[in-house]
């Protein structure tokens, strides 16, 4: 019996030899927790599990800790307590600042600060009234921790002694706290371990891509406390600094051969989450794009019938969208050049403005997946000549900002590249309400939907017509000149069609005929200006000819080249749709993973 009680007793251990470190670091862990919730989250909440999950971390690390020497282990709870006090207070002080806790595109910018950048903003921001602001919790907790420790300290070092309970009655209240903690560990155990599984699921990936992937699943892990999300944060930096690294060779690669300059002005606009099927240009009943519709009419825009998107997420179709490399091909996306870096070096002026892809400290992963390369300095310099360096409310501030740049100057070969929001979700903040708003739920027979849900399905068609009038106006700064604009959104979105309750993307669900037709068909167009068509006949008419074939996006970059007249080892005639070696029998993969080709067939 006493054996037995030692052994429990034991159980207590953990704790009993960390008692300070084990309550302050909890106090620590449920006020981050309960305090930074996702403001612009409707309905969000704490994280549901954080107690339990508190309980389990810290009573692990404890354990650990007593299996260390002494010494050993006051100093590495010192580091530790250090450490996850100071991350807490910076996750906390972005929480307030910049409405974000930590994310990988924070760190990054923390890595590219100097020191007179860093000065700058401590100078600016921090000051005294942090103390008053929830920050100063967590400097009082630590204050707290310290003074208690210090205390604790000079109290074991005193000559005289209290007076000691018996000692069957210390080890049978140690084997009573052992048995609560063993059910408290178990317990935890049973609610937090799936959490503490996607965890590792998440940080074992071997690339950006494949995090992100894991992020959009159902069971994706939750990083409830500053210091997974710190971890996180660098985790993700080394995944893209290894595609950094392996872009900077392929960038060393680039090799132009000769560039006639076929096309002087080549516009590419990228748009975002658009459903071809609420296009009024390829058949919805309702007049979303007039203005697409009326240059078709006139014959200056050829809508493309069959092309789909590779994925449903904007970070992955945006390094197919940019590298030479094609899904299917070896190797990686990285292992190729980026189709501006060869139009920088064939000669063309390339402008790159973004409404989406410019670093924020609050962005999701998914901005920062689709954007680390593009916001790299060394890498940013080899692809584009001029950008923007400012996002805005609206897509017709990008209008503004190339119309200051062409009164600085216009080039004569020029490559320009719109990235737009579109359709992003939330769509009633893509288009001014106020003057904007066109279509109301008075508009749709839908009863099987709330009013809430009534309300998006419309301003999903209002964000659609303002984009109509956003691409409407990029064309006609090039109407006068010897120019081509390409359209292209980086995937479908789902918005309440065929009579579905839902909008967005379903990633984790597996791709069928009715998922592709919704998230990877896209609208997809080139207009050309008159003088383009008066000095390129062949040209216009096989643009004209071939808007039949089936297609999909990862193969822009070639048939790019193909516009500009570039002429280069990289240029593969059978990804180019312009090209009389077009391969059309080429599987289309959607994710890498389901042939699109093969879903038409299967419902046919």
């Amino acid at each position: 019996m006493k054996q037995l009680i030692k052994i429990l007793g034991l159980l207590w251990r953990p704790i009993q030899a960390n008692g300070a470190f084990f309550v302050f670091m909890f106090a620590l862990g449920w006020l981050c927790t309960q305090t930074e919730v996702r403001l612009h989250l409707k309905g969000a909440h704490p994280y549901e599990l954080s107690a339990e999950e508190l309980f389990f971390d810290l009573y692990l690390l404890c354990t650990l800790l007593t299996l260390l020497p002494r010494s050993l282990r006051m100093g590495l709870r010192l580091l530790l307590a250090v450490v996850l006090y100071a991350v807490a207070a910076i996750d906390m002080f972005c929480y307030e600042r910049f409405e974000s806790t930590l994310t990988p595109t924070m760190v990054m910018l923390f890595l590219e600060t100097n020191g007179r950048e860093a000065s700058e903003f401590l100078s600016s921001y921090v000051g005294w009234e942090v103390l008053s602001m929830k920050t100063g919790r967590v400097l009082f907790i630590a204050l707290c921790h310290l003074v208690w420790s210090v205390l604790s300290a000079w109290w074991k070092r005193r000559k005289t002694m209290g007076p000691r309970l018996a000692k069957p009655v210390v080890e049978g209240t140690k084997a009573l706290l052992g048995v609560a903690a063993a059910c408290g560990l178990i317990w935890s155990a049973m609610l937090v371990v799936p959490n503490k599984m996607a965890m590792i699921r998440l940080m074992t990936k071997t690339t950006l891509g494949e995090v992100e992937h894991e992020l959009t699943t159902k069971d994706c892990a939750t990083l409830y406390l500053p210091i997974h999300r710190m971890a996180f944060s660098l985790y993700a930096n080394s995944l893209a600094s290894q595609q950094i690294s392996q872009m900077k060779t392929a960038t060393g690669r680039v090799v132009v051969d000769s560039c006639d300059f076929r096309s002087p002005q080549i516009v590419l606009i990228i748009g975002e989450s658009y459903n071809k099927h609420r296009s009024q240009l390829y058949g919805y009943r309702r007049p979303t794009t007039p203005r697409q519709l009326k240059r078709a009419s006139d014959t200056t825009l050829v809508a493309y019938t069959d092309v789909v998107a590779p994925w449903n997420l904007t970070s992955f179709v945006f390094k197919h969208l940019f590298s030479l490399h094609a899904v299917g091909d070896p190797g990686e996306w990285c292992d190729m050049p980026m189709f501006p870096q060869l139009f920088r070096r064939a000669g063309y002026h390339v402008t790159f403005l973004t409404n989406q892809f410019l670093p924020k400290v609050g962005e999701e992963v998914y901005d920062f997946s689709g954007g680390f390369f593009l916001n790299h300095p060394v890498l940013s310099d080899s692809l584009f000549d001029t950008r923007n360096r400012q996002l805005y409310r609206y897509d017709d501030g990008l209008l503004r900002a190339y119309d200051k740049m062409i009164r600085e100057h216009k080039y004569e070969h020029q490559l320009t590249i719109f990235h737009l929001m579109g359709q992003h979700v939330d769509y009633r903040g893509r288009f001014p309400q106020r003057t904007r708003r066109k279509f109301s739920p008075e508009d749709y027979n839908r009863q099987d939907l709330t009013a809430e849900r009534q309300q998006i399905n419309a301003d999903y068609d209002n964000a659609t017509l303002y984009n109509d009038s956003i691409v409407d106006e990029i064309i006609r700064r090039f109407e006068h000149d010897n120019a081509i604009v390409i359209y292209v959104p980086d995937h479908g979105e789902e918005c309440f069609n065929d009579g579905q309750p839902w909008y967005g993307r379903m990633h984790s669900a597996t791709i069928d005929r009715r998922l592709a037709r919704e998230e990877f068909e896209i609208p997809f167009w080139i207009w050309a200006s008159e003088e383009y068509r008066r000095t390129h006949p062949y040209g216009w008419e096989a643009i004209k000819y071939y808007r039949h074939r089936p297609y999909m996006t990862d193969l822009l970059p070639h048939t790019l080249l193909f516009l500009g007249g570039i002429h280069t080892k990289d240029y593969r005639p059978e990804y180019d749709v312009l090209s009389t070696k077009y391969n059309a029998g080429r599987q289309r993969l959607l994710k890498n993973s389901v042939d699109y080709n093969q879903l038409k067939r299967e419902t046919r």
